[in-house]
């Protein structure tokens, strides 16, 4: 099979490619540079020219500051930029795998949200997000959308500086001996590399629609942080913060858990708990700093 990866060089990109490459697909990766999604002749010509079989899209304005910011152009790559992916890849009779966010929640219902509940999103973010949803599904039956939380990987975040919470939490652990984190906000921490695996497993298929698809379990930033220092072996202060210490700019949900109910309802689940998660991560970064070491 021939898998477009768009996002290519992003956090969850980075994993998808090697994934994809693993199962024995012909794999190519496209980055901003090579093809701009907000405009639909980039999007068109770059993707004929391909002819793919899957397109996987991982990328999207997604610093969630500057989304609120500039909303139009927010919504011209997360809404609009979904839309023109839904129509070349419909031309094309291509599959498109879509990656979706949490944040089309409001965190109201405080227990673990199913793919049939009603999205209410709190910002311009998981406003836009949810109308690339839209766009996806109505424009390309051939369709997958992941919504996911959370996510960490090896790859550099861009939008966030080029740290994960994981990493944020090391560097944080060194600099200083004590940390505080909020206990008010829970989420499902998750793998990229598991996400990734997941996709792969769904392509598979003809399973079309809406997946939620997130590591198993929940946990408030506070737990995350403390098995994070746990799995790294390292002691440091960890305290619980106040909710108003460290004010949001924008409002965001405060409880965002997935729950992939129609993964294990079709057999397809593959994600393993959100703690094995961040000890499997941790441990291949502790291999990769030591090869460093050695050379």
């Amino acid at each position: 099979m021939k898998v477009v990866v768009i996002g290519a060089n992003g956090q969850l990109g980075n994993d998808v490619i090697r994934s994809f490459a693993n199962n024995g697909d012909e794999v190519l990766g496209l980055t901003h540079a090579e093809i701009e999604l907000s405009t639909p002749h980039s999007a068109a010509d770059c993707l004929r020219s391909q002819s793919p079989d899957l397109v996987v899209n991982t990328a999207a304005m997604h610093h969630v500051e500057n989304c609120e910011l500039q909303p139009d152009k927010a919504y011209a790559v997360n809404a609009l930029g979904s839309r023109n992916l839904a129509l070349v890849t419909r031309e094309l009779n291509a599959t498109l795998m879509h990656v979706s966010t949490d944040y089309v929640f409001d965190g109201a219902k405080g227990k673990p949200y199913l793919e049939e509940d009603a999205p209410r999103p709190l910002n311009v973010y998981g406003n836009t997000k949810l109308s690339g949803e839209y766009f996806v599904s109505t424009v390309n039956p051939k369709h997958f959308i992941l919504r996911t939380s959370a996510l960490f990987g090896e790859h550099p975040c861009r939008a966030k500086g080029g740290q994960n919470f994981i990493d944020l939490m090391l560097r944080l652990a060194k600099e200083r001996r004590r940390v505080r984190v909020v206990d008010s906000e829970f989420v499902s921490p998750t793998s990229t590399r598991e996400l990734a695996q997941q996709m792969v497993v769904l392509s598979k298929t003809s399973s079309y629609g809406l997946y939620h698809a997130t590591a198993q379990g929940s946990c408030s930033w506070y737990e995350f942080a403390k098995e994070i220092f746990s799995a790294a072996g390292i002691t440091v202060q960890l305290e619980v913060a106040s909710a108003t210490e460290f004010p949001a700019k924008v409002p965001r949900p405060s409880y965002s858990v997935l729950e992939n109910r129609r993964l294990k309802a079709q057999g397809l689940n593959v994600f393993d708990s959100w703690k094995a998660g961040v000890h499997n991560y941790i441990r291949s970064k502790s291999e990769a700093d030591a090869q460093l070491c050695l050379k």
